[in-house]
Formats: structure tokens, C-alpha cells, sequence
């Protein structure tokens, strides 16, 4: 598998239009970066997955993220390798904890706030995390993450939007 640079990775999800309002590195921390995104308040820690089980059919990535104007901190939100199977748990694990994730397609997101306090709180203390499925043209969806680096990150996001109103 090879590994792309996260800015490279950043950079190739914003289109070229947009790159005057590109989103601010906060600090890139192992593997795992923290942007600010001037064009609507929001912060962001993001990272790409550290292996994929089969050829990936779009970018994946695991984000935490801070909209202050809507009041949301420390929302979890992963976008799959693969698009899913309709109907089939999407798991997410994190050192001895998993969660059911909930989403289509190739987007997951925790089921609540509370959900979402407990998988960050699980990022922290765990080495590394990994989101599986069944994928909708056949065999598995299984992507990992490192998480060294990503408490830095997501408070590193949580600063850069923490005046911002």
C-alpha cells in the first residue's frame, strides 16, 4: 500500500478553486493533522487510514470536528475506503472498545454526543483503531488507523475554534 503525505491528501479533496480559502494547518502530529477552515468556522483533526484491506475505491479518512456556530464539539465522522452494504453493521473498534457506527454508503458517524465524548475518549488511550464492514461489491471493509498523535490533533482543532463564534 503507499502512503501519502497527509497535506497531499488534504490538498487533493479541496478543489482547485478553493484554494485561497484552503483550510489553515493547525499542526500535523504524527500522522494526524489539526486545520482550521477560514470559509465557515469550523476545526478539524483528520488522519488517513494506516492500512486498507483490498484496493480502495475512494479516500478514506477518520476526522473529529468543531462547528462552534452549531454548537457541535468532538463530532467523530469516518468516510469508508468502501462503500458499505446496506443493512450491515459498521464497526468501529478502539483498544478493547467498540462501537456500532451508524451512516451509508461510505460515510459513518456516531449515533449521538455521548457516542461521540466516548470514541474520542477511547482515541486518547488506545494505540490504534479500525472501522469494518461488509462492502457492497463483495468482501470486507476493514481500514486502521494509528492514533499516535491524534489527542494532540483533536485538541490542537478544539483550541483553533475555541474563540470562534
Amino acid at each position: 500500500m503507499q502512503r501519502w503525505p497527509l497535506s497531499l491528501l488534504m490538498m487533493a479533496t479541496i478543489p482547485a478553486a478553493a484554494f485561497a480559502a484552503a483550510p489553515a494547518a493547525l499542526g500535523i502530529f504524527d500522522g494526524w493533522g489539526a486545520f482550521r477552515d477560514p470559509a465557515r468556522p469550523r476545526c478539524y483533526a483528520i488522519a488517513a487510514p494506516s492500512a486498507t484491506i483490498g484496493t480502495p475505491q475512494v479516500k478514506a479518512y477518520a476526522s473529529v470536528g468543531y462547528w462552534p456556530k452549531s454548537r457541535i464539539r468532538g463530532q467523530f465522522y469516518v468516510r469508508l475506503s468502501k462503500a458499505r452494504t446496506a443493512g450491515r453493521d459498521l464497526r468501529l473498534t478502539i483498544g478493547s472498545r467498540r462501537f456500532i457506527l451508524t451512516g451509508q454508503g461510505v460515510h459513518g458517524w456516531a449515533s449521538d454526543a455521548r457516542m461521540d465524548a466516548a470514541i474520542v475518549a477511547a482515541m486518547r488511550s488506545a494505540p490504534s483503531m479500525s472501522v469494518e464492514s461488509s462492502a457492497a461489491a463483495g468482501g470486507a471493509i476493514a481500514d486502521t488507523y494509528r492514533l499516535r498523535g491524534a489527542a494532540t490533533a483533536i485538541d490542537a482543532a478544539a483550541l483553533g475554534c475555541a474563540r470562534l463564534r
